[in-house]
């Protein structure tokens, strides 16, 4: 969080870019974070985080929708790296949410695999209509907070280590326009240095 408000105040320190630290890392990596986001080009994690080579491990999908590989991805940082913390990052705008609610208001879905993203992210847009949200950032909240209770339930391994106190799961929410994040949902302990 600290280094998102550097980034917002445009103070960054661009830590860890640095031609010693890279060969620092070429034996292994420990992140202290793994990061799950939509694939968004203006969601780059290293960049709104002021964070360098090593620091994240970042996994980004459109929707920020979840699949076999996506878990296996989030849990090989988690029960490998030994990556105290997962960021589940949505934001504003999101367009797969976006295309979700319109296929829910008038029928429709887009053709090929776009379909799929949008099919997995229909059960937020349907869960938010039941809280009576209809407006997409209240929709995008939602699908964060659903996102990271997804994982929580597909993955015992996740849920052992929150369950341990080795690990968290932190959903937040990206601004495009400020460049800010805040929190959404939480599982676990959280560090005040995490994210």
């Amino acid at each position: 969080m600290e280094g998102n408000q550097r980034f917002v105040e445009s103070s960054r320190l661009h830590p860890n870019q640095d031609a010693d630290h890279r060969a620092s890392l070429a034996p292994g990596q420990t992140p202290f974070a793994v990061l799950f986001g939509c694939s968004d080009s203006r969601l780059a994690a290293e960049i709104i985080f002021d964070r360098g080579l090593g620091d994240l491990f970042v996994v980004r999908t459109a929707g920020q929708v979840t699949g076999s590989e996506v878990l296996g991805s989030i849990e090989y940082g988690v029960a490998v790296l030994g990556t105290p913390l997962v960021v589940v990052l949505g934001h504003d705008s999101c367009g797969a949410v976006v295309a979700a609610r319109k296929a829910v208001v008038e029928g429709s879905n887009p053709p090929g695999y776009l379909r799929d993203i949008v099919e997995r992210v229909t059960p937020s847009v349907l869960a938010a209509n039941a809280e009576g949200e209809n407006d997409v950032d209240d929709i995008v909240d939602v699908h964060i907070r659903r996102t990271s209770e997804l994982l929580v339930e597909r993955s015992s391994l996740l849920a052992d280590e929150i369950a341990a106190g080795r690990c968290a799961v932190a959903g937040l929410s990206y601004r495009l326009a400020d460049g800010t994040v805040r929190l959404v949902s939480s599982h676990g302990p959280l560090q005040s240095n995490a994210a």
